[in-house]
């Protein structure tokens, strides 16, 4: 944000609904991706590969099981991972 803007009372409460809701938002995101990436073909999943990768990246799931799944391209793979990862909040 440039220097002298501020966000009003109503603004704010909807920042801090998005980052009390983005656990739920982002496991959502990468639900939705698998679903996408087992209907989705060439240039549109090379596309959701990188998007879940870098969501995944968000979670606690393991970089190794994730690096594994996204060069196979495994989206079976891919789903087991989503189910059982939980959002990682940042530090």
């Amino acid at each position: 944000m440039a220097k002298g803007q501020h966000l009003s009372r109503y603004q704010k409460g909807i920042v801090n609904r998005y980052y009390s809701n983005l656990d739920t938002i982002t496991l959502t995101k990468l639900q939705e991706l698998v679903s996408d990436l087992f209907l989705a073909e060439g240039k549109k999943a090379e596309t959701y590969w990188k998007k879940a990768e870098s969501l995944l990246a968000r979670t606690d799931a393991k970089a190794s099981e994730v690096r594994r799944a996204v060069e196979g391209r495994d989206v079976t793979k891919l789903a087991e991972i989503v189910q059982s990862a939980q959002f990682k909040p940042k530090k």
